[in-house]
């Protein structure tokens, strides 16, 4: 893999499920509360360099899900939705629409429309970082992209599983960034190396 300096021209900025759902009490304990202004900047970045932006949306299936479609969770957050649409230059933008856990699993077609751009790179940001960041980061890298994951651009909850086990936010997100960066399916950055990157282009 190439180093984080080498942000390309056409990196995508893949935007994730940053919908207001997410805020509710249904998901318990967040990590990361910088998580929305390093979004923030980063799209904002993108679109005065010109580059590509993907933001995803999570239309849930579940009837009590606060991300289902109708309801007023399903938006996106309000610093999201005023930026859409505010590229400048060239700088295509896509909406990608999915009920799973993977991006490359929407509405249009995410892997369709990258190759269709000749793009080879994605930066990934977003909610959440051990579920749906970490399964589209996942499944690019098996596609062949060169996935970077922003991991200071993201937060998760804290979450029981099996066995009476339980991990915090904190704990999954490295378990999260040791899988990606160790297993080689992504390379795990900072939003500070991104923006330095990016604008050294």
């Amino acid at each position: 893999m190439e180093s984080v300096e080498n942000i390309v021209e056409n990196a995508a900025l893949v935007v994730v499920d940053v919908q207001k759902g997410f805020d509710e009490e249904f998901w318990g304990r967040r990590n990361n509360p910088s998580a929305e202004g390093n979004i923030a900047a980063l799209i904002d970045l993108w679109q005065e360099t010109g580059r590509p932006v993907v933001f995803v949306r999570h239309d849930s299936t579940g009837a009590r899900s606060p991300l289902r479609t109708g309801y007023a969770g399903n938006a996106f957050k309000d610093f999201v939705e005023e930026r859409r649409g505010n590229g400048k230059g060239d700088g295509p933008e896509l909406l990608v629409t999915k009920s799973v856990n993977s991006a490359f699993y929407g509405e249009p077609s995410l892997d369709e429309w990258l190759r269709g751009q000749d793009i080879a790179q994605i930066v990934i940001v977003g909610i959440q970082t051990n579920m749906c960041n970490e399964t589209t980061a996942r499944m690019g890298g098996n596609l062949g992209y060169d996935v970077l994951f922003v991991l200071d651009s993201m937060h998760t909850f804290d979450l029981e599983g099996p066995f009476g086990w339980s991990q915090t936010a904190e704990e999954l997100t490295r378990a999260t960034a040791v899988s990606l960066h160790g297993g080689r399916f992504a390379r795990v950055v900072s939003t500070e190396e991104v923006v330095k990157g990016a604008v050294a282009r």
